[in-house]
C-alpha cells in the first residue's frame, strides 16, 4: 500500500539523497533508509468534492518552506562580518585581548562598511535598489516598516552586538521570494562580482586576514603576519571553508563561492599588501608606537628567532649592535604611518630573519669556504677544551638543523598533498543541481570509507596545540643536539677593548638595490648564484616564516646598503669617476 501512495513522490531525502519513501500513520513521508520524517504528507483524492479533481494536503509549515526555501535575505557584507567574528573568536581564543574583537577590529570594519558606502550613510543610487530588484515588490527593503534595515541592523552598538552575526544580524529576517536569482544565494552576491570597486577597496576572504593582522598590529599583540598565516593553514583560524559556519538560513550557492570559497593557501605579500592599503583606505591616524618593549621590536623578534633556529645567545648581541647601527629599532621607522608613500613598509619577522641572516654573514662569511675552516678549528679546540663552553661549530650545527628541517618540511609537504580542499558541507551552484550535488557527495563518502577499510589508512590525528615554535630545542639533551649555550670566541677577536669578528672580508648579495616599485623587488635573487650555506640559512628562515626565500634576500639586501652605505657610496664615486 505504501509503495502505492509514494510512487508519484520522487524528490531526494534531504539527509542520505536517497529516494525510498514510506508513509507514517500521520500521512507524512518518511525515508526508510534512515528514517527521516518529512513535512510532506501524501497527497489525498476526494472524489466527493468535485470530478476529476484532487485536493492536495500539504502543511502550513511546507507552503512557507517551499516558497522561502528555508533561507533568508542577507548581503555579502554581513558574509564577510560573520567570517571576522569566527576569526577573531579563534584569536582570542588563542589568548589575544578580547579587546580585538569588541573594540578594534569592529571599529575598523564599521568605518570600512561607511567609507565604501555599505552601511553608515545613504543608500547609494543604483547599486541597492538594483540589487533588490531581483525581488518582487514586496520584499523591497522599504515596503515592509516592520523589517529592520540592513543599516539599522549594522548599526548596533556595542553592548548590543559587536560583529553578532546570528540569525538576528547576519541577515533580515524576511525570507527571499520565489524569484530571487537561483545564482546565488545573497541578495547582492551578482551585482557584487559585476561593479567595479577598485576605489572602494572591494571586500575578498584574503582581506579578512588583513583586518585581523591590522587589529593585532593596532594593539601591538605578540603575534606576527607569518604567524597569523600559520595558525589559518594549521586550521587555528577560520579561513579555509569557513562558510561551512554560516547558519543554515543563510544560503550559499552560485556566485557566493566565487567569493566565499578558497582554494588555495593565504599568501603573504597579498595579505600585507592589502592591510596597508586598507590602513590608507579608512584614513587611520598613525598606529601605537612600537618601541624596544614591544615584541614586534627587532631585538625581540631577533632573541626569538635565534632560540628557533638553534643558534648561540650571543649572537643576540651582534643583532642588537647590527639593529642599533643602522636605525632599524627607531620608533619612526617601526611604527605603522598609513598614507606615508615616503617610509617604507616594515615587515617585522622578515626584517628580523633578515638581521640574523647579516650577523651569520659578518661572522662566517658563508661563502662555502671560509664557514667550514672555523669549524675545523672549533672542533680542534673542543677536542682540548676543559673549561667553559663549547665553541660553536657550524658544520656540526649545520648537520643537525638540516637533519631536523628536512624531517619537517617532509611532515608539511605531506599534510598540504592529503589536505581536502572539499568541504564536508555540499556546494551547488542551482537549486536544481542540488539533488545530483547531494547524490554524488554521498557516493563520495561511501567510497572514501570503503578504501579506507581496505587500504587499513589510520584516520587523521587531531590537529596539535597551537604553538610559536615550530622547532625546539632543549638545553638538557645529552647528544650536543642544541647549541644555545656554545660560545663564539672561536670567530671573535679583541681589538681596542671591543669583540670584532676574526673574518675582515663581506661580500654583498648586490651592488645595485631594484627600483622595488617597478621590479617589485629589491634584489633579484636566483639559488644557483649564491653559496649553498647562505641559500641554507635563507631556506631555514624561509620555513619559519613560510614565506619564498626571495623576500628575506630583499632585506638582507637593504641591511646590506644601510650598513655599508659610506664605503658603497666611494666605490660607486669612484667607478663614475674611472668611466670619465
Amino acid at each position: 500500500m505504501d509503495e502505492e501512495d509514494t510512487r508519484d513522490f520522487n524528490e531526494r531525502c534531504a539527509q542520505c539523497s536517497e529516494v525510498n519513501w514510506g508513509l507514517t500513520d500521520g500521512g507524512r513521508f518518511y525515508c526508510r533508509s534512515c528514517h527521516n520524517v518529512t513535512e510532506r504528507t501524501r497527497e489525498v483524492v476526494n472524489t466527493d468534492f468535485i470530478t476529476n479533481s484532487r485536493v492536495q494536503t500539504i502543511s502550513k509549515s511546507l507552503r512557507k518552506q517551499e516558497k522561502n526555501d528555508g533561507g533568508c535575505e542577507w548581503y555579502i557584507c554581513e558574509g564577510f562580518q560573520l567570517v571576522l567574528k569566527k576569526q577573531a573568536e579563534a584569536l582570542e581564543a588563542l589568548g589575544v585581548c578580547p579587546q580585538m574583537k569588541d573594540e578594534i577590529l569592529c571599529n575598523f570594519w564599521r568605518c570600512y562598511l561607511q567609507k565604501s558606502k555599505q552601511a553608515y550613510c545613504k543608500r547609494p543610487a543604483g547599486e541597492t535598489v538594483k540589487a533588490l530588484s531581483v525581488c518582487e515588490s514586496s520584499t523591497d527593503v522599504d515596503s515592509d516598516p516592520e523589517r529592520p534595515s540592513l543599516l539599522h541592523l549594522l548599526s548596533l552598538s556595542e553592548s548590543e552586538g559587536d560583529l553578532q552575526t546570528d540569525c538576528s544580524f547576519a541577515s533580515s529576517v524576511t525570507k527571499v521570494s520565489e524569484s530571487t536569482s537561483v545564482y546565488s544565494g545573497s541578495v547582492d552576491g551578482s551585482l557584487y562580482l559585476m561593479k567595479n570597486q577598485k576605489e572602494k577597496l572591494r571586500m575578498t576572504m584574503p582581506m579578512t586576514l588583513s583586518f585581523c593582522y591590522m587589529a593585532l598590529l593596532w594593539l601591538r599583540e605578540p603575534i606576527t603576519l607569518s604567524e597569523l598565516l600559520r595558525f589559518v593553514v594549521e586550521g587555528h583560524i577560520p579561513y579555509l571553508n569557513v562558510f561551512q559556519h554560516f547558519p543554515e538560513k543563510m544560503k550559499l550557492c552560485g556566485l557566493d563561492l566565487r567569493i566565499f570559497c578558497v582554494e588555495s593557501w593565504p599568501v603573504y605579500e597579498e595579505v600585507f599588501n592589502k592591510m596597508h592599503e586598507l590602513a590608507a583606505f579608512l584614513d587611520l591616524p598613525r598606529f601605537p608606537d612600537i618601541t624596544d618593549s614591544c615584541f614586534l621590536h627587532p631585538d625581540m623578534l631577533c632573541m626569538k628567532y635565534l632560540m628557533e633556529a638553534n643558534l648561540p645567545d650571543e649572537l643576540h648581541n651582534w643583532t642588537c649592535r647590527v639593529v642599533k647601527k643602522i636605525g632599524i629599532g627607531e620608533v619612526d621607522f617601526l611604527t605603522l604611518m598609513p598614507g606615508n608613500k615616503s617610509t617604507r613598509k616594515v615587515k617585522y619577522d622578515v626584517l628580523a630573519a633578515a638581521v640574523i641572516v647579516v650577523v651569520l654573514k659578518l661572522l662566517f662569511l658563508l661563502d662555502d669556504h671560509y664557514e667550514w675552516l672555523l669549524s675545523e678549528f672549533a672542533e680542534e679546540r673542543n677536542k682540548n677544551n676543559t673549561e667553559g663552553g663549547p665553541y660553536f661549530e657550524f658544520k656540526k650545527w649545520y648537520e643537525v638543523v638540516k637533519q631536523s628541517l628536512d624531517v619537517e618540511q617532509k611532515k608539511l609537504d605531506e599534510e598540504r598533498a592529503k589536505y581536502l580542499w572539499r568541504c564536508e558541507k555540499p556546494l551547488f551552484y542551482s537549486v536544481k543541481n542540488k539533488p545530483k550535488v547531494l547524490k554524488r557527495r554521498q557516493m563520495v563518502v561511501n567510497l572514501q570509507n570503503q578504501f579506507g577499510k581496505l587500504s587499513g589508512s589510520v584516520r587523521r590525528a587531531e590537529k596539535p596545540n597551537p604553538s610559536s615554535f615550530q622547532l625546539n630545542w632543549s638545553e638538557e639533551n645529552t647528544d650536543g643536539s642544541c647549541f644555545h649555550g656554545h660560545s663564539l670566541k672561536g670567530v671573535l677577536q679583541e681589538k681596542c677593548g671591543l669583540l670584532t669578528a676574526m673574518n675582515p672580508d663581506y661580500w654583498l648579495c648586490t651592488v645595485k638595490l631594484c627600483n622595488e616599485k617597478l621590479c617589485g623587488h629589491l634584489a633579484h635573487y636566483r639559488e644557483v648564484e649564491f653559496p649553498q650555506s647562505y641559500h641554507f640559512v635563507l631556506g631555514l628562515f624561509a620555513f619559519l616564516l613560510r614565506i619564498q626565500p626571495s623576500y628575506i634576500h630583499d632585506e638582507v639586501c637593504m641591511i646590506e646598503h644601510k650598513l655599508f652605505n659610506k664605503k658603497l657610496y666611494k666605490k660607486l664615486k669612484y667607478n663614475r669617476v674611472l668611466r670619465k
